[in-house]
């Protein structure tokens, strides 16, 4: 009996070990099929159960994840609890397994399809172009322009012909200006205001002078010839 026992006791032992080890390689896997996610960057429709302090609860695949405010959107979000219930697109951007911390990101999904517009809308653009754009913000040496889909910078030297200490003396944001591209490289956009009032400016303002002035100057002439009429009457040949 006692020996029956013994035996039965060692096999109790055994298969709680392979209850422990199955149990350890299940949640072992999920947590690595987790981290792949972080990797390949693949997208979810998850709902936000509820709003906590900095941030949201969701589920991803029946594990519980946290969505930081900052992670939320690209733009600032002010009431949090405006979330809950909502569906929203994530992906996996942190995943780990020893703290059991599994955080998702909505954001990082927008700043992605920013850079494939941003990348189609350059591919588009040449140096040359004239376009019609909005002051998106200033900065002491420029402003940076949206130019739907691309942000070129406006550099403080490039905005006008006369001397401009700072944007912000001549510009503001949301308003809307026509720029020309003068550089395109790395990624980078440089416009200028500039370059559309020279040299056309310089010529169409000698224009504007002869066409404001040539009425007088008409006028001059008209009085200097009836001047010269009348001196020419009072001549005896």
């Amino acid at each position: 009996m006692a020996e029956e026992s013994m035996k039965d006791f060692e096999q109790e032992i055994n298969e709680s070990f392979k209850t422990a080890k199955k149990v350890e390689n299940e949640d072992g896997g999920k947590w690595e099929h987790l981290q792949s996610l972080v990797e390949s960057k693949e997208q979810f429709d998850v709902k936000i159960i509820e709003a906590v302090k900095g941030g949201c609860i969701a589920y991803l695949e029946d594990t519980r994840a946290f969505i930081p405010a900052s992670q939320l959107s690209s733009s600032y979000v002010e009431k949090l609890e405006d979330y809950a219930n909502k569906h929203i697109t994530v992906v996996v951007i942190t995943a780990d397994p020893e703290k059991k911390r599994l955080v998702l990101s909505h954001r990082a999904i927008e700043q992605e399809e920013k850079e494939k517009e941003k990348a189609a809308r350059l591919a588009e653009l040449k140096v040359g172009d004239v376009l019609d754009g909005k002051v998106e913000s200033l900065k002491d040496y420029g402003a940076f322009i949206d130019l739907g889909g691309a942000t070129g910078l406006l550099h403080v030297s490039q905005i006008s012909r006369k001397r401009v200490k700072t944007p912000a003396d001549v510009l503001k944001e949301g308003q809307e200006v026509k720029v020309k591209i003068i550089k395109i490289g790395d990624g980078k956009i440089s416009l200028s205001m500039r370059a559309l009032e020279e040299p056309d400016d310089h010529f169409s303002g000698r224009n504007n002078t002869l066409e404001e002035t040539g009425g007088f100057k008409y006028e001059e002439k008209t009085r200097a010839t009836t001047n010269l009429g009348d001196l020419l009457k009072n001549i005896k040949l």
